[in-house]
């Protein structure tokens, strides 16, 4: 078996064709104070992982369910999309359970292959090359996010937030706030990740510019949304030079 290490270790050697170590956090020049990550469909593509156990668990209950459905949950509070499935699916089950079902599902599967998103591993062995500080901002619960964190090393992410630790969930602004005042720095210096609108919604809010890499859903432009193809090869130092110059 692999060392669930090994992506990472493969790319500690190449970090610096993606952004040059020793150029972060002088007066926040070259790069943001921070960046916060956004994790289903961003950093891993677990989104048909969900989609998969939401089939299972209407099977299994006696519901129905559809596409159209679980791409409405994208990017959601677990809590919320429990109530939504309950109510959309038709099957009497409380949402803390089938939130209990979906994670049984979807952790088992992320413990046998952790889906990464291409060029995330790279980004975040570039960001550390270069020392700038990382936060994880995701609204699953701490033992989805637990096998994920397992397969980076331990000092990857200075603060993990995940959906059960806050009171409000995506599009309100919490999460990103929460991870902003743990590490110290503004929100409106960070720059956040994410693939949905919930999601940018909750780092716009928060005063993050917002990179917005679309995957399962189409994201609406705003006010302080980029917006990219995909993380491989994309120079972050460039990205947030622009940013600001946008901004003067």
């Amino acid at each position: 078996m692999n060392s669930p290490l090994e992506p990472w270790e493969n790319v500690l050697n190449t970090a610096e064709s993606v952004a040059p170590a020793g150029q972060a956090l002088d007066g926040h020049d070259e790069f943001p104070a921070a960046v916060l990550w956004d994790m289903d469909g961003t950093l891993v593509d677990t989104e048909p992982y969900w989609i998969e156990v939401e089939y299972e668990l209407a099977a299994r209950h006696g519901g129905t369910w559809s596409q159209a459905h679980a791409l409405n949950l994208v990017g959601n509070d677990l809590l919320e999309s429990g109530r939504y499935i309950r109510e959309h699916m038709g099957i009497d089950v409380s949402p803390e359970q089938i939130v209990d079902e979906l994670l049984d599902g979807v952790v088992e599967r992320v413990r046998h292959a952790v889906p990464w998103q291409p060029g995330a591993v790279e980004q975040l062995a570039a960001l550390a090359e270069a020392g700038v500080p990382c936060a994880l901002v995701t609204m699953s619960w701490q033992r989805f996010v637990a096998p994920i964190l397992a397969a980076l090393p331990p000092d990857t992410f200075a603060v993990v937030v995940t959906g059960d630790e806050v009171e409000f969930g995506k599009p309100h602004p919490e999460p990103y706030l929460t991870a902003a005042a743990l590490l110290g720095v503004p929100a409106s210096e960070c720059l956040a990740v994410e693939d949905s609108n919930t999601g940018a919604k909750s780092a716009e809010s928060a005063g993050c510019t917002v990179l917005v890499i679309p995957n399962h859903v189409p994201v609406l432009e705003g006010e302080r949304r980029v917006f990219e193809d995909t993380l491989a090869g994309l120079d972050l130092t460039r990205l947030w030079e622009s940013v600001r110059a946008i901004g003067d």
